[in-house]
């Protein structure tokens, strides 16, 4: 089970989360997950549909879930800092 960060809003929540921390980003897809620092949190945002998910990649496993080629819902990646984003999504206590 993934671990997920809360938004006010259902939809475009990459906006929400850049709105709300001055140093998250919206970034291209990372070709592998040790391009991203190890200081970095990975969030993969999907929507799907009436709702988007952002979810915290916390290791490669979470990070390649999100590249299934077969999988047509449309993704935003964003960086945030590692700890608020464990913090945000729950994986780590604050």
């Amino acid at each position: 089970m993934g671990h997920y960060i809360q938004t006010p809003h259902n939809k475009e929540k990459a906006a929400q989360l850049c709105a709300a921390d001055k140093d998250a980003a919206v970034i291209p897809q990372p070709r592998s997950f040790a391009d991203i620092s190890m200081t970095l949190g990975l969030i993969c945002i999907v929507d799907n549909g009436p709702f988007e998910a952002a979810c915290f990649c916390h290791n490669e496993r979470e990070f390649l879930d999100f590249l299934d080629p077969t999988d047509p819902r449309p993704k935003v990646w964003l960086i945030m800092d590692r700890r608020k984003a464990e913090i945000k999504s729950g994986y780590a206590k604050g």
